[in-house]
C-alpha cells in the first residue's frame, strides 16, 4: 500500500466547515464516489487501472451534514501531554506521567482542570500532597483545551496546509 493512502485528509462540510480527519484511502474513496471532490491535493498520485489521481489534503462533502459535537474535548493521557507541550509543569524537565493537583485520595477529580504533566520526579515527590503543603505553585491554572482544532483533532499533529480551513495562525 502507498504511503499517500496512508497520510491523513481534512475533511470539510458543504459550507467549509472543518468536520474531522479521515485516511487519504477514505477521501479518496469520496471523491470517487461523488460524495466530496478536491479543495486541496498533494503531489502524490494514486493509480488505479483506469484512473489516476492527486491524492486530496483537503476535501469538501457535496452534501452538507448536520453533525452535534461534543462539548468538551475528551481527555486523555496523550491531550495532556499535548495541552502542556510534553513537559512537566512543576520542573520544565520532558514529562513521562499525569499529576492530579488535587490528589484523588484527597477528593480531587480526574478533570481537565485538575490534571497536568508531570516528570517522574515531581511526581514522586508530590506523592498524595497539595501544592500549598510543598509551597509549589502552577504558572497557570490547567483548563479544558478549547477550540474546533482541539475538538477534532485533539492530540493529533496539524499538517500545515489545513491551517487555513481551521482558523489557526500560519507557524512561523
Amino acid at each position: 500500500m502507498p504511503a499517500a493512502t496512508i497520510a491523513a485528509t481534512l475533511l470539510l462540510n458543504a459550507t467549509y466547515e472543518p468536520l474531522g480527519v479521515v485516511s487519504s484511502r477514505r477521501a479518496i474513496v469520496l471523491v470517487l464516489a461523488g460524495k466530496a471532490e478536491p479543495v486541496d491535493v498533494s503531489d502524490a498520485l494514486c493509480r488505479a487501472e483506469l484512473v489516476a489521481l492527486p491524492v486530496p489534503v483537503v476535501v469538501r462533502l457535496t452534501r452538507y451534514v448536520r453533525v452535534p459535537y461534543p462539548a468538551q474535548v475528551p481527555l486523555s493521557r496523550r491531550a495532556v501531554f499535548t495541552r502542556d507541550g510534553s513537559t512537566c509543569v512543576y520542573c520544565g524537565a520532558p514529562a513521562t506521567s499525569i499529576d492530579h493537583v488535587w490528589p484523588r485520595s484527597r477528593g480531587g477529580t480526574h478533570t481537565w482542570d485538575n490534571v497536568v504533566a508531570a516528570c517522574r520526579r515531581c511526581n514522586h515527590t508530590k506523592a498524595d500532597r497539595s501544592l500549598a503543603e510543598l509551597g509549589w505553585t502552577l504558572p497557570q491554572p490547567p483548563r479544558a483545551p478549547s477550540g474546533s482544532a482541539w475538538r477534532m483533532l485533539g492530540h493529533r499533529a496539524v499538517d500545515p496546509r489545513w491551517r487555513t480551513w481551521l482558523g489557526l495562525p500560519d507557524a512561523a
